[in-house]
């Protein structure tokens, strides 16, 4: 029996991370050029949307995912700090399909998504990418 060294997972886990956020920016009409991965551990990502929430006229919205919590709506803060979380999109899935990404990001610009839910959902711990690895697009 033969298992990946740490190397080797990385570079797969990591390039099957940027096929997955690639799949979903293409599902949500954005090109690649709109995320951003961060591959510190917890490894998380940023996908730009291209249009504003009527709540917030004057911040930029996004999508981040992160491989504790998953995907989360948020909007820009001023003067550089962190983002404003405004909803999870929760689950029991932390890489859910595109669709389910779509109709998260679809409901929100649409005011259906209640920006008071509960905290951020907890789907797994950081850093056992080898867990992730199967249920990436292998590319």
């Amino acid at each position: 029996m033969s298992a990946l060294i740490d190397t080797d997972l990385e570079f797969w886990f990591q390039r099957g991370l940027r096929a997955y956020l690639g799949e979903v920016a293409r599902a949500l009409g954005f090109g690649f050029e709109s995320c951003t991965v961060d591959v510190d551990v917890p490894v998380s990502a940023y996908v730009a949307v291209d249009w504003r929430l009527r709540r917030f006229p004057e911040r930029d919205v996004a999508l981040l995912w992160d491989e504790v919590h998953g995907w989360a709506a948020a909007v820009e803060a001023s003067c550089g700090e962190e983002m404003i979380v405004l909803a999870y999109l929760g689950g029991a899935d932390v890489l859910p399909p595109a669709r389910e990404v779509v109709r998260f990001l679809t409901a929100l610009r649409a005011g259906a998504v209640d920006p008071h839910e509960p905290g951020s959902p907890v789907l797994r711990r950081p850093g056992r990418h080898q867990e992730l690895l199967p249920l990436l697009p292998a590319r």
